[in-house]
């Protein structure tokens, strides 16, 4: 779906979901996919994505999948289904056997909503979040004892959802409550209770869209200055949220999916992948904080949008699948941008390449690709496309500090702290105010 979004409205968290939904651990993948015929049904599809070639398997059940049932691909090549019948859900564990599709009823979870969460780091279970009247349950609708067991209630309606380490124990949260939204921690090794983790201004509604749990990365939107813009921080950091001018793209819906992992203690170094939707289209953004500008590519044609997922060597993997390739994989190689370096008085020269997007099973076609800011964009071959044209690159001036420098490498115990990102006063009335 294309969508237009205005400046203030901008998406910064995205407003449909991804198409394919990938394991924390990169080795599988599942989606609802149609038939062929002429009702167009939808059924189950697992992909294995973890060897050097991937390749998709229909999970077909004895019926035909509603549109709104939702799947989670666990570590293990089975797959969490969740379905709705009449006023509960039902959850199943799909897998392959010879010569058809295994499915066990696992339980069922008496809701009127049930939404299944983000994959578990280690990928063995399953949590899911239903918003009642007193507040927000956290079901674990796969690996307990007994089929689906609520483990916590947290006040206020809670969405969304991200891990902050590696063992599946600190899940955030945005939870509303009393008209605002502020993102909170659960700890489920101590049954739940949750905790601020997020808080720009009291007034200002603040948001968790991505985390890192090896370098403290974290993506927030907040609408501190009056509206959403997208910013960053570093969990457990004493420095403020940066609101990067960069990421404010008019007239675009930005969305975050993917970051790259494996930085430990380097959040200014890690690569983070964008989905950009306007209405000429959909195409790639990619970002570093140290770097300050969206940089923008070609989305490989038939992407699976919004899906994703980094190698720990900065390789961006983008699912696709055309009439020719069902089920593809693009490799796409983004290098640290360009280094200008004087060669002479009064002129430079950039040092470095930026690569293109290569499949892993056929050749893929670059989609068009829209104007940014007024500045038109153009083919440079390979399948990239160069930065619009120049945007601001400092980003939003603190009220704390005037240079923001490097995180210090000296706590081991960075990156696991969980509290909230300390801020005084909203990073964007700093500058209003000098």
């Amino acid at each position: 779906m294309t969508i237009c979004a205005s400046e203030d409205a901008t998406s910064l968290d995205s407003p449909h979901r991804a198409a394919l939904t990938i394991a924390a651990d990169g080795s599988y993948a599942a989606r609802l996919a149609r038939h062929d015929d002429a009702a167009g049904s939808w059924f189950p599809e697992r992909w294995t994505i973890g060897g050097p070639e991937p390749y998709a398997v229909p999970l077909p059940g004895s019926q035909p999948e509603e549109p709104d049932s939702e799947l989670l691909p666990l570590a293990d090549g089975r797959v969490l289904l969740l379905r709705r019948v009449a006023d509960r859900f039902t959850v199943s564990l799909l897998y392959p056997t010879d010569p058809g599709t295994r499915e066990v009823l696992l339980g069922a979870v008496p809701a009127d909503t049930l939404t299944l969460l983000p994959p578990t780091p280690r990928g063995t279970l399953g949590y899911a979040l239903a918003p009642g009247a007193r507040g927000t349950a956290l079901w674990l609708v796969h690996g307990g004892a007994a089929g689906p067991e609520r483990v916590a209630v947290v006040p206020g309606r809670c969405t969304g959802g991200a891990w902050l380490d590696h063992d599946g124990r600190l899940l955030a949260l945005d939870r509303e409550l009393d008209g605002r939204t502020k993102t909170v921690v659960v700890d489920l090794a101590r049954g739940g209770p949750a905790s601020p983790l997020l808080q720009i201004t009291e007034r200002s509604n603040d948001r968790l869209l991505l985390a890192d749990p090896d370098s403290g990365l974290l993506l927030v939107r907040s609408d501190a200055a009056g509206h959403d813009r997208l910013g960053w921080g570093v969990l457990g950091s004493s420095l403020p949220v940066r609101f990067p001018e960069c990421l404010r793209a008019p007239d675009m819906a930005v969305t975050p999916f993917a970051v790259q992992p494996g930085r430990m203690l380097l959040p200014e170094s890690c690569a983070v992948a964008f989905r950009i939707d306007a209405a000429s289209g959909t195409w790639l953004g990619v970002w570093r904080p140290a770097g300050r500008r969206l940089r923008q590519f070609r989305a490989p044609e038939g992407w699976l949008a919004g899906a994703g997922l980094w190698t720990r060597d900065g390789e961006l993997l983008l699912p696709y699948a055309t009439d020719a390739v069902p089920c593809g994989m693009a490799r796409m190689t983004v290098p640290p941008e360009p280094v200008a370096v004087r060669v002479a008085a009064g002129t430079t020269a950039a040092v470095g390449t930026v690569g293109a997007v290569r499949p892993v099973a056929a050749p893929v076609a670059a989609a068009p690709v829209a104007a940014m800011g007024g500045s038109g964009i153009t083919d440079s071959g390979g399948g990239i496309v160069p930065d619009a044209a120049h945007t601001s690159t400092d980003s939003t001036a603190s009220p704390h500090l005037k240079v923001i420098g490097a995180e210090p490498h000296t706590s081991t115990t960075h990156p696991r702290l969980c509290r909230p990102v300390p801020l005084q006063q909203a990073p964007l009335g700093a500058r209003e105010a000098r």
